[in-house]
């Protein structure tokens, strides 16, 4: 109990590393209902499962979006899957989200009837789902893309490859000294003075 309230990180499924956030077994438990919740909106708007829709194209894509919705379920659940399911999560949310939009916007080939059909309540709750899926997999994979980022920062400097790719001139310590070049003339970073009541 006490190391699920101090953010101790060595048991996996306890509290994450922030104080007061969620464990992450939760976060993936949610994920993956969401994600179960992105398939089963995408059959109820086909008709059911043996039911396609036109054109075929459209039909068979949903398919693609039940099944990686199943599949994504399943990485977001287990274990040895950090990045994987997180990544699947936000594809599959973005997918059908962007999809939605340009039918309702400006077409799709084949079905051109929806264009400004934005009433639909199930689309608008499959956007709401889609949205908090993004949502959830893009804050749990934040993290992990800021610490590999950090841990190929740290190979680099080993390895004798002190400056960032494509910037020499930029130091990859991480400390604010100024990079070389011309210095600025003129330039205050001090705040003014605020003036004191009379």
């Amino acid at each position: 109990m006490a190391a699920a309230m101090t953010g101790d990180r060595s048991r996996p499924g306890m509290a994450s590393a922030r104080t007061g956030a969620p464990p992450e077994l939760a976060v993936r438990l949610v994920s993956a209902l969401l994600a179960l919740a992105v398939a089963g909106v995408h059959v109820a708007d086909q008709g059911g499962i043996t039911a396609l829709n036109s054109p075929a194209w459209m039909g068979w894509a949903f398919r693609v979006i039940e099944v990686g919705g199943v599949l994504t379920a399943l990485a977001l659940l287990l274990p040895w899957s950090s990045w994987l399911g997180w990544a699947a999560g936000v594809l599959l949310g973005i997918g059908p989200f962007a999809g939605y939009i340009a039918s309702r916007s400006v077409g799709v080939p084949g079905d051109h009837v929806d264009v400004g059909n934005w009433g639909y309540w199930i689309g608008t709750v499959s956007l709401i789902v889609e949205a908090a899926l993004v949502i959830l997999c893009a804050g749990m994979l934040l993290p992990i893309a800021k610490s590999a980022y950090r841990q190929l920062l740290q190979r680099r400097r080993r390895s004798g490859k002190d400056a960032r790719p494509g910037r020499p001139d930029v130091p990859a310590t991480g400390d604010m000294t100024r990079a070389p070049g011309p210095p600025t003339v003129g330039v205050s970073t001090s705040m003014p003075a605020e003036k004191e009541p009379t």
